[in-house]
């Protein structure tokens, strides 16, 4: 057969055969966007009551954890991640009594809650940097201050560096008479984690919230939080076409990436693991967010992240990618994963466009598809699930400050928004988000028929796909299966997972146009197979036994093929 003489081409993975794995090992993160998800109060904004009153649907899409994008209370110059309290809730989003209670039932429902932890910086307003301005110990030292340097008797910035939201990373303070540093909004000063009893103020943040029973830290921005130590400049890049005040102008070698993060996240480590051992609890997630190179995504692993996030299918992979593409992105990253960690596989979050403006809505199908099946983690970004596409923004639209500070020419080109607009829920007013007819960001136009409710009521859905994917990636055949990887013609991935008798294979096509193989030459054991799921326009019917004759892989889509027996919906308990 076709399929064994291309044997050699095959990625193995053997992901062990034990059933009593960590809690995290093979399950579904979702991320919630606070802001935008339900709003609870009809002021506009989404809530922790509004998500507290929705987490039947995170149950509902096979999600064993929420991952809560910052809640905490803030200014919000940059949507919550400008902190001002690191231990206290926004007004906006509730109280400390709301999360206790988003708590209680994320426990009932047997949720993880994961939250955002933002180390690299705080708000101008927290009351550290209020002190650290007037020197007032030990705050003085808790965030980067620098003397001006003075060029023909003129004050200038200590460096080059400069922010990601654009212009100088420096900004003066007249009162301290010296600059601090922000690598992302003015009103973003960096924390010093060169100081001690800064890193124990950020210890004592983790222990409060593993108190109110959190269970793991996402970790924002993590390889900004080092710079280095002799404030050397930044060299040019070789990009043409972008202003010279513009964040990739420079090649940051010097303010990201620095080898002490990873000492301070093996520390964080320690302190998350001896309070589980303490309480006797599962064991904490850490996942961190880190726009790196591959072998530096790595190292997270040996430094205590069991998550370091893989963001192949955001950044290196799109819509023009081919099957080579993937399988050559996704080999290196299985075998480079160390022996004993898992994989994972980012789909989407609120930096980035959606999966299916990245990839369009057939497409992003079939790299949630890809995401279920592979060993490891999925990581969801709400709306995903049901094919929530970008919203087109204006200028005058634009609040995100990354869109703000790049001006009327370029906002698009860094603005997050089209990604954060609300959830679609129904047809009802702002699409069920808020009882509200003006919302935080302008809901999607398409909500009338893009929306949760209508694809409940319809069988043939992003929804209900992704429901599919999600059920096959309870089984065993998922969480420890072996995986072949391989390309059936320059067109097609063809990826394989086996345990036992159990078998799923999964053709993904490449190319814009149907394409017809035949079933023998492909399909390994094909007398034993039905069609499982089909993502696309296809004849094809899930059940459907495949014995002999020619296959049809509808146009940018894909069939996945399984063991009859994992047509069940029944789930496994892993």
């Amino acid at each position: 057969m076709f399929w064994l003489t291309l044997v050699t081409c095959f990625l193995f993975v053997s992901w062990g055969t034990a059933v009593d794995v960590n809690w995290y090992k093979n399950i579904i993160v979702y991320q919630i966007y606070p802001r935008s998800f339900k709003d609870g109060n009809g002021d506009g904004i989404g809530d922790l009551n509004g998500i507290t009153s929705k987490l039947e649907h995170v149950a509902d899409i096979g999600a064993k954890a929420l991952w809560l994008s910052p809640i905490y209370k803030s200014p919000q110059v940059d949507f919550g991640y400008d902190i001002s309290n690191f231990t206290d809730v926004d007004p906006n989003y509730g109280t400390l009594a709301d999360f206790d209670r988003l708590i209680a039932k994320a426990r009932r429902l047997k949720l993880k809650v994961i939250m955002d932890f933002v180390p690299n910086h705080s708000s101008n307003q927290h009351p550290w940097f209020q002190k650290s301005i007037r020197k007032v110990k030990p705050y003085d030292q808790y965030y980067v201050w620098r003397d001006a340097k003075i060029v023909n008797g003129k004050r200038q910035p200590p460096n080059n560096w400069l922010s990601n939201f654009g212009g100088s990373a420096w900004q003066w303070n007249d009162v301290r008479k010296q600059y601090y540093l922000h690598q992302f909004a003015t009103a973003q000063p960096d924390l010093n984690y060169r100081n001690t009893a800064l890193n124990q103020e950020m210890k004592n943040v983790l222990t409060f919230w593993m108190n109110r029973g959190v269970d793991g830290f996402r970790i924002a921005a993590i390889n900004f939080m080092f710079e280095d130590a002799k404030f050397r400049d930044e060299r040019r890049s070789n990009k043409t076409g972008i202003p010279k005040d513009d964040y990739d102008s420079l090649v940051h070698i010097y303010t990201k990436d620095q080898n002490e993060t990873y000492v301070t996240l093996k520390s964080w480590r320690k302190l998350m693991d001896e309070y589980s051992n303490r309480t006797k609890s599962d064991p904490k997630l850490i996942l961190t967010e880190a726009y790196t190179t591959h072998d530096l995504t790595i190292k997270y692993y040996n430094a205590g992240s069991n998550v370091p996030f893989n963001f192949m299918f955001i950044n290196q992979l799109n819509n023009e990618s081919s099957a080579m593409d993937f399988k050559r992105l996704i080999d290196k990253w299985v075998r480079t994963v160390p022996k004993g960690s898992v994989p994972n596989w980012v789909v989407g979050n609120h930096d980035n466009h959606r999966v299916a403006t990245r990839f369009g809505r057939g497409r992003a199908d079939d790299v949630i598809l890809m995401s279920m099946i592979m060993p490891g983690i999925s990581v969801i970004y709400n709306g995903d699930e049901i094919g929530m596409v970008d919203r087109k923004f204006t200028y005058a639209e634009t609040v995100d400050p990354a869109g703000c500070s790049a001006g009327r020419n370029r906002y698009h080109l860094k603005s997050r928004d089209p990604a954060r607009t609300p959830y679609q829920w129904n047809n009802s007013t702002s699409a069920g988000f808020s009882t509200k007819a003006k919302t935080w960001l302008p809901v999607h136009s398409d909500y009338k028929t893009l929306n949760l409710e209508a694809q409940r009521d319809i069988y043939i859905t992003q929804y209900e796909k992704f429901k599919k994917s999600m059920m096959v990636k309870k089984r065993a055949v998922v969480a420890h299966g072996s995986l072949n990887i391989t390309l059936c013609d320059s067109r097609i991935l063809c990826v394989m997972r086996a345990y036992g008798r159990d078998r799923i294979f999964v053709l993904f096509g490449f190319i814009d146009v149907p394409i017809t193989i035949d079933a023998e030459t492909v399909l390994p054991f094909p007398s034993d197979l039905v069609v499982h799921t089909v993502i696309g326009d296809s004849e094809l019917r899930p059940g459907t036994f495949v014995l002999s004759g020619s296959i049809t892989i509808p146009a940018s889509g894909a069939i996945m093929f399984a063991t009859p027996n994992l047509l069940s919906s029944n789930d496994e308990n892993l």
